[in-house]
């Protein structure tokens, strides 16, 4: 069941207040899970049954994504406004350096507060960031057509595209290697939570000069990149391994951009594997 909790967040315009949305099920070490750009928290619902075994999972909406507020007016979506806002989420859930899954966008956020030594592990799901300009601005553009096809298709047109294998993959083909196991209800939910995304605009303008150039030493770090990603082509992966050389980099046969549904297990035994290999105890 989705809550709701505000929290202080520090911004170059002083502190201000925001409310995100969440979901939290389960017990043992807190892991927390992230999505990407244009996405909401119900992206992980495919692997967040068979995470909650195991640990105290929390997926969130990012501020102007899903069920969560914007961030107050003025305030940036850049990296170093986000991860520490993320870092005072915690707090105020009573967590403390919790392991932490994030996907894309969620993905380089999970990077940088690992950075700012707020987790005690990290799985980076096709992270953003580790782009050339031509693959940023191909990714750019493909995110875009979505988010103008999401913002223009009228509901009726949503609903019955959702109903067939051939409309799911029309609607979410680009993000997804196997669209048809999406069930229909998830289809137009992921649609409209595009088409509603108040945050989108300023996080893609934010994410334009981004570049993740900082290796994460002393964690236990993850990449993993599905081979039929079509967002982040999957050499990314090869570069984001010489930028953190203490990482794992794991191949997802058969994923795309978003794999915890192309293959929930084999995305719930990465993070897993990679949380059971932090050193760092249980707050």
């Amino acid at each position: 069941m989705t809550a709701t909790v505000s929290f202080t967040i520090d911004s170059p315009l002083g502190p201000r207040t925001t409310t995100v949305a969440y979901e939290r099920k389960g017990s043992g070490e807190p892991l927390l899970l992230l999505h990407g750009i244009g996405h909401h928290l119900q992206a992980w619902h495919p692997v967040t049954d068979i995470l909650a075994a195991e640990y105290d999972v929390i997926a969130v909406d990012l501020p102007g994504f899903g069920a969560s507020e914007p961030l107050p007016k003025g305030v940036p979506y850049s990296l170093g406004t986000v991860a520490p806002a993320l870092g005072a989420l915690c707090t105020a859930l009573g967590v403390e350096r919790p392991h932490v899954a994030g996907n894309s966008l969620g993905g380089l956020l999970a990077l940088e507060m690992g950075r700012s030594n707020l987790v005690r592990s990290i799985t980076a799901l096709s992270p953003a960031g580790f782009w050339t300009e031509a693959e940023r601005r191909y990714a750019f553009a493909a995110l875009l057509a979505m988010r103008a096809g999401a913002r223009t298709l009228p509901l009726p047109a949503v609903h019955r595209l959702s109903r067939t294998a051939v409309g799911r993959a029309a609607l979410t083909g680009t993000i997804y290697a196997r669209p048809a196991r999406r069930s229909p209800e998830a289809v137009v939910a992921e649609t409209l939570a595009l088409r509603h995304a108040t945050g989108f605009e300023d996080t893609l303008a934010a994410g334009g000069s981004v570049r993740f150039t900082d290796d994460v030493p002393g964690l236990p770090v993850t990449i993993a990149w599905g081979t039929r990603d079509r967002l982040l082509l999957r050499r990314q992966g090869v570069r984001a391994k010489h930028t953190l050389p203490g990482a794992r980099l794991v191949r997802l046969p058969g994923c795309g951009h978003v794999p915890m549904s192309d293959d929930p297990a084999l995305v719930a035994r990465v993070v897993r594997d990679t949380a059971r290999s932090a050193a760092v105890p249980a707050a």
